[in-house]
Formats: structure tokens, sequence, C-alpha cells
């Protein structure tokens, strides 16, 4: 007994040998996909490290006026904030409201317009950097220790290749897991591991196995036909031949923002840890006005809503239908949403521009959270144990639900389908079925039972890379093999080569022996 408290005494000290202060340079995504990588900036910079942040002149949510603990180093880019803006209302409203009706084909074709459109205004980003000198003599001047970088937008890869940094990335999913399986070479077995956003368990019957290699494919094919273009810009920069994912590749750590409470079991490398609910953490007191709703709500308790920070506003034909289902509850609500006023809200409904949602998922009063399936959401849930009614919109977040679904602590809707009853039924489910919360306090459990936080692993592995000038020992060789190689095409042709020259050979003796041995029997006959 002694011995094991003094072990758990000193496992603290033994993974966190910290480095003295360094410098870290950051490349980040843009809006809810910098949440996270702000949160592993802020601990970095709490523990001394002096953290800088590249931003250009058209990022939308953040700056240096709410993040003190950062240095900024900005740079200007030839299009103004609100081509962003605009962009994302487009690409939401597009997937929301269109992607539903459209063909398999059809949506490919109109996705690729979106990302080409978006990967345009990347290379103007990415040049406000690379292609100014003055910054980057002042960037080389700084030797920073470590690159830390999104790659949903490619560059912070490039921009260390030219300052000589190693780089950790930090990263939520691609499309297929194309760059993570075909820069980052992840192994990815279709047969049990389905493709992000595919929409499948990894209990495939034989035609989810046709669907999610076809899916695999498809997603290839286009990361080659999309990403594919920045080849030629990485080789033109750098001044030599090389492709994205050869740079891409060269990531020390990738920090995948999911875990085993959410992920099914696959096999994995030892350069990628998985760090999902980085961000969550124990809930802090309520505004008083909410704290008034929650304890006002008696033994139905409230019910949490929110649909992310990135839409503002939905259909009056759909906010109704919602507000509507809401109104018939005997819980109260907390719903974060900034349109119209719905005419059909009812009294036990409080809408509010922003909620602390962390905080109310939290509170003992929470009984359910409809949400529309963003990560950040889901692992909140899961922090906390709190079943969930999924609303899917766009991108990932239908695939995250099914995840949640497939685990038994949440309904699925469809946005564009569900009536007041769908969603009034789904709630009260979730609320009236004691194994959605069952499920719910399990899956809290799994992910609260790590001997190390996920914020502190996240934070070690920079730190580690900081300390040893890379991580290349965990590198794995299958970098270095070609394509053909990599499947051992080369070795399966070499054996059916050399099995066709043992039948050729055998035949051609057999032969041989078949001819000599009919004379024999012939005069043996005449005799």
């Amino acid at each position: 007994m002694l011995r094991s408290c003094v072990f758990l005494l000193l496992l603290p000290i033994c993974f966190f040998n910290t480095v003295s202060a360094g410098k870290v340079l950051a490349w980040p995504t843009d809006a809810s996909h910098f949440l996270n990588l702000k949160i592993i900036l802020e601990e970095l910079a709490h523990k001394g490290h002096e953290v800088t942040l590249l931003a250009h002149s058209a990022i939308m949510i953040m700056g240096a006026d709410n993040i003190s603990s950062f240095k900024f180093e900005n740079f200007s880019v030839p299009f103004p904030k609100e081509k962003n803006e605009k962009f994302l209302e487009e690409f939401l409203a597009f997937w929301i409201y269109d992607v539903p009706q459209m063909s398999y084909w059809k949506f490919y074709e109109e996705t690729k317009k979106f990302v080409s459109e978006q990967l345009k205004t990347d290379k103007l980003v990415c040049d406000g950097v690379v292609k100014n000198e003055l910054l980057l003599k002042k960037l080389k001047a700084e030797k920073f220790d470590v690159l830390v970088s999104d790659p949903l937008i490619p560059c912070g890869e490039l921009i260390a290749e030219l300052l000589g940094l190693p780089f950790v990335y930090s990263f939520r999913f691609s499309m297929g897991n194309s760059m993570e399986r075909l820069c980052g070479q992840l192994p990815a077995p279709f047969s049990f591991v389905p493709g992000s956003m595919a929409e499948l368990t990894d209990k495939l019957t034989f035609l989810e196995r046709i669907k999610n290699m076809n899916f695999y494919i498809f997603q290839d094919i286009l990361f080659h036909l999309i990403f594919g273009q920045f080849d030629a810009y990485f080789s033109e920069v750098l001044g030599r031949p090389t492709t994205l994912c050869e740079i891409m590749g060269k990531a020390e750590i990738w920090l995948i923002r999911t875990y085993w409470d959410f992920e099914y079991p696959r096999p994995l490398l030892p350069n990628f840890e998985f760090v999902g609910g980085l961000h969550c953490k124990p809930p802090k007191p309520l505004p008083e006005d909410m704290e008034k709703i929650a304890q006002s709500s008696g033994e139905h308790g409230i019910v949490v809503f929110s649909l992310g920070s990135m839409v503002k506003n939905l259909t009056d034909e759909r906010s109704n239908v919602i507000a509507s289902a809401l109104s018939q509850l005997p819980q109260k609500v907390i719903w974060r949403y900034s349109g119209k006023r719905p005419a059909t809200l009812g009294e036990n409904t409080v809408l509010y521009d922003w909620i602390p949602q962390n905080d109310l998922l939290g509170h003992p009063k929470t009984k359910a959270f409809i949400t529309h399936g963003g990560t950040n959401g889901i692992y909140e849930a899961i922090y906390h144990g709190v079943p969930m009614v999924g609303i899917p919109l766009f991108a990932d977040q239908p695939d995250n639900i099914i995840h949640m679904k497939t685990k038994g602590m949440a309904v699925m809707l469809d946005i564009n389908q569900m009536q007041s009853q769908d969603l009034l039924d789904a709630v009260n489910t979730v609320i009236n079925d004691p194994s959605y919360k069952e499920n719910a306090m399990r899956i809290s459990q799994i992910h609260h039972d790590q001997p190390v936080k996920p914020l502190d692993r996240a934070v070690f592995w920079i730190e580690f890379v900081m300390r040893h000038k890379g991580a290349k020992h965990l590198r794995p060789a299958s970098h270095d093999l070609t394509w053909y190689q990599y499947h051992c095409l080369d070795v399966i042709g070499f054996l059916l080569v050399c099995l066709l020259m043992v039948l050729f050979i055998t035949i051609k003796i057999f032969s041989f022996c078949c001819r000599k041995c009919r004379p024999a029997k012939r005069k043996q006959k005449k005799h």
C-alpha cells in the first residue's frame, strides 16, 4: 500500500519534467477550432513559456484585446475580415439547408468549389508570412524552440520548415482522415475503422464496408485534387521539389482532440496522442439570473440548448418548431440563440446571446443537453455525464452524434425534417429513460479515469519536443516507403513471380517425364 502511494506521488513529478522557459510560435486556425489551441497555448504561457501567435489582419474571433498571455505578431492580408465572415455564412447555409437534398456526387462537386475557394484565401494568408522577408527575418531572430499548428489551414508546417523548427499539430480530423493517413501514416483498415464523416460505426456490415471503402477512396481523390495545389506552392517557396504531404509528415507529434470515450478502438502510431476534452474543467457558479432559473425548476431541472458559436439564427419556421417543442417540457430551458424571438416561445424557455455552457452542464439541476454536435460541446457533456439530443447541422457534427448514439448517451434528429413532437419525444426519452443517464455517467467515468489529464499530456508532448529538439524516434519508417512498398505490393509481386516460376518449372519437368515415359510403354506393347 505504501509503495502504491509513493508511486502515485512520484508519477506527476516524473511525467512533468519541464523545460526551462522556452519560446513557442503558434499558427492557429480561425473560429471554433482556435478554442482548444488557445487553451494549450495559455497553459504553456502559464508554465513560463513565451508564446507568440501569428495573426493576420482579417482574422475573425480573436485578437490581442482579449488574450493578454500571448505576444502577437500581426501581418496584413489583401482582403477584409468581412470576406471571411461572408464565406462562413454562405458555407453554413449551404451545409445546413442544401446538402440534405443533394446527391452524393453533387455534394462533392459543391464541396470542392467551397474548399478550393477557401484554399485560395489560405494561400494569400500564407503569403503574408512566407513571402514577407522582414517578418521571416524577425521570426528567425527570435530563435523559437517549437511551432504549434492546426493543419486545417496549411502553412504552419511550411513556416516551421523555413525557420528550421520542429512542429507539433493540434488537430480534430480531416475528411476521411486523409491528412492523418496519407501524410501522418496513421493506419486505418477499411474493414473496421470508419472514415471521419462517413457516419458509420466500427461494426460494419458488408454493404457498409463497401460504403466505407468508397468514402475513403473519394476523400483521397478529393484530397489530392484540392490540397495537391499546395505541392507547387510549397516547392516554389522552398526552392526545391516537395509536396504538402512530405512536409506535413515531418510533424513530431499529432495531438488529436478526441479520446477513447468518444473514438472507436483502432490501431495507432506512437507520435499520435489523443487529448480529447482538454478544455473541460469543473463548473464555476452560474450568474445570478441563471442560478435563479435553475433553482426555480424544482425536481424537473433544466435543459441546456445551444447550436454552437457559429450558428447565430435559424429560419422562422425551424425556430418556431423548436420553441413549440421546448414550451411543452416540464423543465426550464436555457437556450443560446441570438436570432429573431420565436412566436411559439414558452414561459419556461429563456433566450441568451451567450451562455456559460460548461458551468451549466456541470450544474446538478441539468437533465439534458440539446446540441448541434460540435466536439467541444460533446466533450463538456461527456465530462459532466449529461445525456444529449443531437441536432447536427454540418461538417463532422452528424458523425459526432452517431458516435454518441452508439455509446448509448444520445438521440439524433434531423434539423430539416423534425417536427415539434419529434424533439419533445427525444428530450423526454433521454431524461426519462435511465439508460441514457447511466451510459453518460459510464462514459464520463472513462474520461476521468486517466493517469494524466488531457491538457497536461498535450503540454508534456510539446515540452518533450522542445527538450529533445524533436521526436524523430517516434516517427515510423513508413514515411520513407513508396505506396507499393508500404502495401508490400513489390513483395507480393516477387512471390507471385517465384510461384509462377516454380509452377512453370514443375509443369515443364512433368511434361518432359511424360514424353520420356510414353515411348517405353509403346515398345512394351509391341513385344
